[in-house]
C-alpha cells in the first residue's frame, strides 16, 4: 500500500459521499493564494469533524489552530442556530485569511477568532469564566499539546469531546529516542492524558491523502 493508493481511496469516497462545496474549495484556494503551509485537514476529516459535532449535540466548540479556517467552517456548520465556535490562531496572516473565509461562508456570526498565542488566549478564557465547551479540536503546534490538553480540560465539562490531531506522525510516536520536538510534544501529551483522572481516551491511526497519521479522542467523564 502507498500514499497514491490511500489518496485514490479518499478520492473515491469523497466523490461518492461529499457534495461539491464551493465555499470549502475557495477556502483551500485562499490558503494557496496566501502561501500558507499545506497542512489543513482533508475533506474527509473535515466532514468527520462536522458529523462529530452534530452527533455530540455540541453548542460551544473550541478550536486551537485556525490556519485558513477550513476545519472551523466544517464544525460551525454543524452548530445549532445559537451555537458558537471560538478559534485560536497565532499568525496574523492566517487570522486575516480566515476572517475573510468565515464571512464568505456566512458564519461570521457563529465564529469568533482570537488572534495571538493560544496559551494566552486559553488563559484569557479561563479568567473570563467562559462557559464550558462541548467539543474541542486541537490542531496547532505539537510541542504544546500537553499544555493545550491541560487548559482545554479546564474549559470542559462532563461529556466534552476533545480531538487532538496528528498524534501518530508516520509512526514516529513510538520512537523514544527522537530529536523531533513535535513528536516529543505528542509523546508528552499522550503521557499527560494517560495519567489524567476523569477522562477516557483512545487513539485512532489513519491513512489517506494526508499520509499516515492519527488522532487522539478524549471524553471527559
Amino acid at each position: 500500500m502507498s500514499l497514491s493508493q490511500w489518496t485514490a481511496v479518499d478520492n473515491y469516497y469523497n466523490n461518492l459521499l461529499l457534495p461539491e462545496d464551493d465555499i470549502l474549495d475557495k477556502v483551500r484556494q485562499s490558503a494557496i493564494d496566501a502561501e500558507l503551509p499545506p497542512i489543513a485537514i482533508s475533506d474527509a476529516f473535515g466532514k468527520y469533524l462536522e458529523l462529530l459535532v452534530q452527533i455530540s449535540g455540541a453548542k460551544r466548540v473550541l478550536e486551537i489552530g485556525t490556519l485558513a479556517g477550513f476545519s472551523a467552517i466544517c464544525m460551525a456548520r454543524a452548530l445549532p442556530e445559537n451555537g458558537k465556535l471560538i478559534t485560536l490562531e497565532y499568525e496574523q496572516k492566517n487570522a486575516d485569511v480566515s476572517r475573510d473565509n468565515f464571512k464568505q461562508a456566512g458564519l461570521e456570526g457563529k465564529i469568533e477568532l482570537r488572534q495571538g498565542a493560544a496559551l494566552s488566549s486559553l488563559q484569557d478564557l479561563i479568567r473570563e469564566n467562559s462557559e464550558p465547551f462541548d467539543f474541542v479540536f486541537i490542531d496547532a503546534d505539537k510541542e504544546n499539546i500537553p499544555n493545550y490538553l491541560d487548559l482545554s480540560l479546564k474549559l470542559s465539562r462532563k461529556g466534552t469531546v476533545i480531538i487532538t490531531d496528528n498524534v501518530v506522525r508516520e509512526g514516529e510516536v513510538i520512537n523514544m529516542d527522537t530529536d523531533d520536538e513535535m513528536v516529543k510534544g505528542v509523546q508528552k501529551g499522550n503521557e499527560y492524558i494517560s495519567k489524567r483522572s476523569g477522562v477516557s481516551s483512545t487513539a485512532i491511526q489513519t491513512v489517506g491523502e494526508k499520509g499516515y497519521d492519527g488522532f487522539l479522542l478524549t471524553v471527559v467523564e
